[in-house]
């Protein structure tokens, strides 16, 4: 009970049921820990203390009356700052929003408030829920509270932070292309991509449409399976929302591994992305435990992770780069300088490549189904420690793939979790993967590996005294590398699309075209007549 701020949704939730916790004590002792270390980890935008004394004094009434709604009754949670609020500040952490207030809240969040829960306020994120650590925003870069020198992962940034560092046991994250798993394994927590289409985007910021998941962040396997039971289900809001049967999560994580079939996908990390030699040496140590608890498991290949790159990037640069059009027209100055590293080389995609991508995006997809057939999940490699700020390049954005967003191109829902420490103390991530609406066997194939380890129990040192370190800033000027053709091909293409670029707005662009232009490139094979893009419809059949 003296360390209320790193009690698990579960603990918690069995504590406020049998009123052995007050939610209003629990929430005092949350906001006293907020504004401790707020200043040194900036993993709020907005905190809403007063609306969070409110719903606390207000849930501990009704359960004290005998209207107890479940689990997440009395709990605290914060939202990524792409989530509705009404009459909250949503800023998508852009100078951009700076001023946009909802008039409704998101149907997450509103599921969340329905359930119960106690809204802390709105967490950091990367802007518009894109790109990386920008410092050129109006809120600076969530910090690492392992290492407050080191990146956090993004672009749910405040909430791998806020969860690490014991500020909140709930967190929704958004993933697009492994925003809420690269947090969560940057941070030493857990995070579920859920089946796309399973939880609602109504009321969220938009990155794209194609891709964008909102999902459950939390320390545990089991906080997830928690959260993702409030969130789940239709919303004829959300134009990508899915009619299937919500099953119990919770009651689901008691299945028995013994006998799963797990394929490791080896060749992400030690061939396609080689890994740092810390995630190596975890990754075969997961191996190992996964084999004590009886699972049977082989290597097995996917395709090459760059081939997932290109497919996710044309598509998704393309849908953000058209979301944000008109104020990359008009102000372009007032995005930061990481958001416009990656999303004005879209104006070099011509509208084939968007098509042709959607079409290798089938193919993709088509490509993964025996693997997620054969195995009941298939075991990876998540990031390993997490880079010093300083060391973050927007460049790497085009030049090479992450270790997630293979999931994201191939639709396959996926869980990361902590799977150890590098040797100066960062978290390790582990990543398990299976097939679309298969999210709660991959919940409890995450809670079984978290019963036989303790990585996800451990804290990071934090100190109220410390002060975030200063970051050389320099180091992310653009250093355009280009020839002079090419450079009067990218001008004009910028011309073309209305952007009106200065000049450092211009060698941004022009740091990034070449890598872009051979993606497009890439895209650009040979394809069959009749081969269809991802995006074809199906429609609902009408009722009689």
């Amino acid at each position: 009970m003296s360390d209320l701020h790193y009690l698990t949704i579960a603990q918690t939730a069995e504590l406020i049921a049998t009123r052995k916790l007050s939610p209003v004590e629990l929430t005092d002792a949350l906001l006293a820990r907020i504004t401790a270390y707020q200043p040194q980890l900036s993993a709020f935008i907005t905190i809403t203390a007063d609306l969070a004394r409110i719903q606390a004094k207000e849930a501990e009434q009704a359960i004290a009356q005998g209207n107890y709604r479940g689990p997440l009754h009395g709990i605290p949670f914060a939202l990524k700052d792409i989530y509705n609020t009404k009459g909250i500040l949503t800023s998508g952490g852009s100078k951009v929003a700076c001023d946009n207030i909802p008039a409704d809240n998101a149907t997450t969040t509103q599921k969340l408030l329905d359930a119960g829960a106690i809204l802390l306020g709105k967490l950091q994120t990367h802007e518009f829920a894109h790109g990386g650590p920008s410092f050129d925003l109006p809120w600076p870069p969530a910090r690492n509270p392992w290492n407050l020198a080191h990146f956090s992962g993004g672009s749910s940034s405040g909430s791998g932070v806020a969860l690490a560092a014991g500020l909140t046991p709930a967190a929704l994250g958004s993933d697009t292309g492994g925003s809420i798993r690269g947090p969560a394994s940057h941070c030493g927590i857990t995070g579920l991509m859920p089946t796309y289409g399973l939880v609602s985007r109504a009321g969220v910021i938009p990155n794209s449409f194609t891709f964008d998941h909102c999902g459950p962040m939390a320390r545990s396997a089991e906080d997830c399976a928690i959260l993702l039971q409030a969130l789940a289900g239709f919303d004829a809001k959300d134009a990508g929302s899915t009619e299937q049967p919500i099953p119990d999560y919770r009651a689901a994580l008691k299945q028995n591994i013994k006998g799963l079939k797990v394929g490791v996908l080896r060749h992400y990390w030690e061939e396609d992305l080689p890994a740092h030699e810390d995630l190596r040496h975890a990754m075969e140590e997961a191996i190992k435990t996964f084999k004590q608890m009886g699972a049977t498991l082989e290597d097995c290949r996917a395709r090459p992770m760059l081939d997932g790159l290109d497919v996710k990037v044309i598509i998704a640069e393309s849908e953000i780069y058209s979301i944000n059009q008109k104020d990359l027209i008009a102000r372009p100055g007032d995005f930061g300088r990481d958001f416009l590293g990656r999303a004005l080389p879209a104006c070099l995609f011509q509208a084939s490549d968007y098509v042709q991508a959607l079409r290798e995006h089938r193919r993709y997809i088509a490509d993964m189904q025996p693997l997620l057939q054969k195995y009941d999940v298939l075991l990876t490699a998540g990031f390993g420690p997490a880079p010093r700020f300083e060391d973050y390049r927007v460049t790497n954005f085009w030049r090479r793939s992450n270790a997630f967003t293979p999931s994201n191109s191939a639709r396959t829902p996926a869980l990361v979790l902590c799977g150890g420490f590098s040797k100066n103390g960062l978290p390790l991530g582990l990543q398990i993967i299976t097939r679309p609406f298969n999210d709660a066997q991959v919940l409890a194939v995450g809670h079984a590996y978290q019963q036989a380890t303790d990585w996800h129990t451990r804290r990071p040192p934090l100190d109220p005294k410390s002060q975030a370190p200063m970051v050389n800033t320099g180091v992310f000027e653009p250093k355009p590398d280009i020839d002079a053709a090419t450079r009067g091909v990218v001008e004009t293409m910028a011309r073309r699309a209305g952007l009106k670029l200065n000049e450092r707005q211009m060698a941004i662009l022009l740091e990034n075209a070449p890598a872009a232009l051979e993606m497009a490139n890439r895209i650009r094979k040979p394809r069959d007549r009749m081969d269809e893009p991802s995006s074809t419809f199906r429609f609902a059949k009408s009722p009689p």
